[in-house]
């Protein structure tokens, strides 16, 4: 379903991150989404988060693996702390994007009818990449994370390319 309310660049694009746990993926599109757009001197347009759709690591940072390797790309993930997501976040947020289709159907579950709309795949942002969910790193090595970073990289861009055209920020 399409967006039901016409994008406003003078209103705040809030835009969430979803994932399992809010320890490995979803910190991790926050904090290079972040990144990206504060790059662009865009961040007084953006309100950006993350949220997970179980509790098993609220309050807690990113995974270890995730902050050293996002660091050692020049993204800091230190100061975000596990959440899990909640009903007032289908209202609040514009876009809500889920890193796999698992986390999707539960948003889809949880969401009223009236804000599915807002829910989608963040890697439609990046359709060339060859995949359609962005991999779970937790269980495996460092390797898991580099491939993670790099779709988030290449979805967060394309987010924003669509973002800065759909709310005339050019």
């Amino acid at each position: 379903m399409a967006d039901q309310r016409p994008p406003v660049a003078s209103r705040t694009i809030r835009v969430l991150f979803v994932c399992m746990g809010n320890i490995c993926r979803s910190p991790t599109a926050e904090g290079v989404f972040r990144s990206l757009v504060e790059s662009q001197e865009l961040s007084e347009h953006f309100d950006i988060d993350s949220a997970g759709t179980h509790a098993y690591h609220v309050g807690n940072p990113p995974d270890v693996r995730a902050q050293e390797l996002a660091l050692q790309r020049g993204v800091d993930l230190s100061q975000q702390r596990a959440r899990q997501i909640c009903e007032d976040d289908f209202e609040a947020f514009d876009h809500i994007l889920a890193m796999d289709q698992s986390n999707l159907e539960n948003l889809y579950l949880w969401c009223s009818p009236e804000y599915r709309y807002k829910l989608s795949l963040f890697l439609d942002y990046a359709p060339n990449c060859g995949l359609k969910e962005v991999p779970d790193p937790y269980y495996g090595g460092v390797e898991g994370f580099h491939k993670v970073f790099d779709l988030i990289q290449d979805a967060s861009s394309g987010l924003l390319k669509k973002l800065r055209l759909d709310y005339s920020l050019d």
